[in-house]
């Protein structure tokens, strides 16, 4: 063949291969943009306007589940445990079978004890996307992952999620759990992490525990994805940023209107962490945080106010910025910024082991 002829060659091959890339692309954003766009509109549509109810039924038509995995998934099972079944908490625990063998106990192999977003009021440990992203916490990190099953808000305020979590902790310090590491002489080294609702909890779940005396536990950092902060002052971001994927002012008014006790506002503390009614916790061991902020998230400005308020108060916090994301976008493997901020809490989290 002539030479002309195999250049000519190689760059048909390269054009088919940059073609199916292409394809490839196109069909992963049209997925993500149509999961984006049946959850928006579920909310909006079954949620009464008053924020005293959802309607449940037609809600899981939108947030499908899944079973949990008793065989390896790429290396991972994963089972449910129960908790508590007077209020039906429970959590999903998911270990790296490269990992979870005979030991000892003295390995420090991390526990993530991981909470759902979803403003308090929707999705669960089960739905199809946390637990693909549990499942890639515990293959890459790797972890042991807790995903938290907690109450959910309109039927339970306010602070049922918060003591719903903390009790998750007391359930694990305290209990033989099958499948779950054995503990050696040393504590177990433990890490509360969460995205948008779920970082607001673990946050002042991980408040809760660094004053807590935990017998087999320890305590090591939090890690806030995009965390759901507010107050009722409107922020350049939440003015600024209509009209993109997930959250609105509108939606966002509705969650916290839906998880606060009637007659309070978005000043309070738990919302507005550092804010007018927030409480001092430069005394508190609270331990090192990650907080991970997205370019086109209209909580980001709440956010970063989240993270000097820590600094102010004496804490060490890691922020990392992904400019061109929207909220949410960690759930979506399909996106190039998902792996690398798995590796971002990588870092973080063997920073922060005890050595």
């Amino acid at each position: 063949m002539a030479q002309e002829e195999v250049v000519i060659e190689a760059k048909v091959v390269e054009g088919k291969r940059k073609l199916a890339e292409t394809v490839v692309e196109i069909r992963r954003k049209r997925n993500v943009r149509f999961l984006i766009a049946a959850h928006s509109m579920s909310v909006d549509t079954l949620s009464r306007p008053d924020g005293s109810a959802v309607n449940r039924r037609l809600m899981s038509l939108f947030d499908p589940k899944a079973s949990p995995s008793t065989k390896p998934d790429k290396g991972v099972v994963s089972s449910d445990i129960m908790v508590d079944t007077t209020r039906k908490l429970w959590f999903r625990l998911y270990t790296n079978t490269a990992t979870s063998g005979p030991h000892d106990g003295e390995t420090d192999i991390p526990i993530i004890v991981y909470f759902h977003g979803g403003g308090f009021a929707f999705m669960a440990a089960n739905s199809i996307n946390y637990d693909d992203l549990c499942k890639r916490l515990a293959r890459e990190i790797p972890a042991v992952v807790v995903s938290v099953n907690y109450r959910l808000s309109p039927e339970h305020r306010f602070p049922s999620q918060y003591e719903d979590g903390f009790d998750v902790l007391k359930f694990i310090d305290n209990s033989d759990i099958e499948g779950f590491p054995a503990f050696g002489s040393s504590k177990k080294p433990f890490f509360v992490a969460g995205d948008s609702a779920g970082g607001n909890l673990a946050h002042h779940v991980a408040l809760r525990a660094c004053q807590h005396r935990f017998s087999r536990l320890n305590l090591r950092g939090v890690i806030a994805l995009q965390p759901f902060f507010g107050g009722e002052e409107r922020t350049e971001s939440e003015l600024k940023l209509v009209g993109v994927p997930l959250i609105s002012v509108k939606r966002t008014d509705w969650m916290w209107k839906a998880f606060l006790p009637q007659g309070c506002d978005r000043d309070h503390q738990v919302v507005n962490v550092f804010g007018p009614n927030s409480v001092d916790i430069s005394d508190l061991p609270f331990p090192p945080t990650l907080v991970v902020i997205g370019g086109f998230d209209p909580l980001q400005d709440w956010q970063k106010k989240y993270a000097e308020g820590l600094k102010k108060s004496g804490k060490q916090v890691y922020t990392v910025e992904y400019p061109t994301t929207f909220h949410g976008f960690y759930a979506f493997s399909e996106l190039p910024e998902s792996p690398l901020l798995l590796a971002e809490i990588k870092t973080f989290l063997h920073n922060h082991l005890p050595h």
